[in-house]
């Protein structure tokens, strides 16, 4: 993932599912790396699953966040990103900047195709998104 390569990313992780089994990290993996793949429907099915357990992470979170964004589907990226951002502590200014994109087009149901093209999901870290006004 940190190199860019998310096809290798994906096969890396299914080996693992089959080593360790579905767990968390390795569902939560793959979710990311459907994500940078653009993968929005099979990377929100996988991230759903990674986050049924109790030791779902924070970015794990808010990477369905992302994709619930991407997807138009704002009130239930609000409340997800609204849970990524309490399990970090308010900590991460990215998952923040998140909830506000989430928040403001929750509010403003009437962004048009035009509007919908000003943003772009980032790659932060090795498996963490955020949502970008393009410049």
């Amino acid at each position: 993932m940190d190199a860019g390569e998310f096809e290798l990313a994906q096969k890396a992780y299914s080996r693992a599912a089959l080593d360790q089994g579905m767990t968390a990290d390795v569902l939560a993996g793959l979710g990311s790396a459907n994500l940078a793949l653009g993968r929005l429907g099979s990377a929100e099915r996988l991230l759903r699953r990674a986050i049924e357990g109790d030791d779902a992470t924070p970015e794990t979170w808010n990477n369905l966040g992302v994709v619930l964004v991407e997807q138009g589907n704002y009130p239930e990226a609000e409340q997800i990103l609204r849970r990524a951002y309490a399990l970090d502590d308010g900590e991460s200014d990215e998952i923040r900047d998140n909830l506000r994109l989430a928040l403001a087009k929750s509010e403003n149901s009437e962004y048009g195709a035009d509007g919908e093209q000003d943003y772009k999901v980032v790659r932060r870290g090795s498996s963490e998104y955020l949502i970008r006004k393009i410049p």
